[in-house]
């Protein structure tokens, strides 16, 4: 699925060059980038003091989606957006080190992660004669994903702050967020009650 966005981005870097690798176009578009660049003066703690762990999906647009700015949040971001022990690792020197105190988890609909088992694990064994170390974390409910990703924020001995930890189901078709609640109620973001 292609955005304005995203095709106008693809553009602006596929006119940079007609010649070399994408990754040599992407290094010219950041010549582009750095010509106007100025230092903003800030330091790597998030100014709204909050982490966001989403999906590598290239359809979500973050800053767009939450109405972030450069320096508002630290981004973590993986296949599934699930909460593994480098996510952990990740939170832990955010809150610790960068002053981070709340925890924003984003999946969305129809994630590649749905598609995938732990067999995915099996046939890269066949192919290159090693099982990888890691887990694929593929699952079949977005919304119980969401609740097992938010348990491992709150249960982890690492974090020091997880009383502000909220899940969320990103729609690709529609780019509203849903709520997801812990307890399986789950309610549109833009009706749910702040207060609760």
């Amino acid at each position: 699925m292609s955005t304005s966005a995203s095709a106008h981005s693809s553009a602006a870097i596929d006119a940079t060059s007609t010649e070399g690798t994408v990754i040599d176009r992407l290094v010219r578009a950041n010549t582009h980038y750095a010509a106007d660049f100025a230092d903003p003066g800030m330091d790597a703690r998030p100014v709204r003091r909050v982490a966001v762990v989403a999906c590598m999906d290239a359809r979500l647009d973050l800053h767009a989606a939450l109405g972030l700015e450069l320096g508002d949040c630290h981004t973590i971001r993986n296949a599934g957006g699930v909460v593994t022990d480098d996510v952990i690792r990740s939170l832990t020197i955010s809150q610790r080190a960068l002053g981070t105190r709340s925890v924003m988890l984003v999946h969305h609909t129809n994630c590649g992660l749905e598609d995938l088992t732990e067999d995915f694990r099996h046939e890269i064994e066949d192919e290159v004669g090693q099982r990888p170390a890691w887990a694929v974390e593929a699952f079949r409910d977005v919304d119980q994903d969401v609740r097992q990703s938010m348990k491992r924020v709150r249960t982890s001995p690492f974090l020091l702050y997880a009383d502000d930890v909220r899940g969320f189901v990103f729609d690709v078709t529609t780019g509203r967020l849903r709520e997801i609640d812990p307890a399986g109620a789950d309610t549109p973001a833009d009706t749910a009650d702040p207060a609760a």
